[in-house]
């Protein structure tokens, strides 16, 4: 599998154009090589898989999972248009820095991050579905975030539609990063 990968900004942090093919039965998309990944996510093996569908105006984020259950993670777009978010929360000069990416199914279509990088994103369209590929197995107590409007980045709404979850969250200048994060 032959990935064109772009680097973010972040250390770690890549969006890749996952090619497809079509003729007259349809299409065919690989969605996952691990030996075209491992080069971008070294030793990355997922161990779950999520799909979420969010319609136009939605915003999920900023999700992670705070060790020993942090994951690196892949995320890719099969339907829609999603303004695709980063911020770094690993200790160091990165340390509160965003990156983004639109992600759509017929373009740049993946984002790989390390663990350490709170994820989310904006629906700009109805029907926006992204697979997310995680190398660790959900943990509940493990869930955390930091809250999507105390980031450094100019979201497209003011008001999106977000989950009670998403409006809880810790600002990020009142979030302590774990101690793993802090190497």
């Amino acid at each position: 599998m032959k990935l064109e990968v772009t680097e973010l900004g972040l250390t770690g942090c890549f969006a890749a154009h996952l090619p497809s093919f079509s003729d007259a039965r349809g299409g065919f998309q690989k969605l996952f090589h691990n030996e075209a990944f491992a080069r971008f996510l070294p030793g990355f093996l997922p161990r779950e898989a999520y799909l979420t569908s969010s319609a136009r105006g939605v915003l999920r984020g900023m999700h992670f999972q705070k060790p020993p259950h942090d994951h690196a993670k892949v995320v890719v777009c099969l339907g829609g248009t999603a303004l695709d978010v980063l911020v770094d929360l690993r200790v160091g000069a990165d340390y509160g820095k965003t990156a983004s990416v639109e992600l759509t199914q017929g373009g740049v279509n993946c984002v790989m991050l390390p663990s350490g990088i709170g994820h989310g994103f904006f629906a700009r369209t109805d029907a926006t579905q992204l697979l997310y590929l995680v190398e660790t197995v959900h943990a509940p107590n493990a869930d955390a975030g930091v809250l999507w409007s105390s980031i450094d980045f100019d979201w497209p709404d003011e008001t999106p539609i977000l989950s009670d979850r998403d409006t809880g969250h810790p600002k990020l200048v009142d979030f302590t990063p774990p101690q793993r994060w802090r190497q």
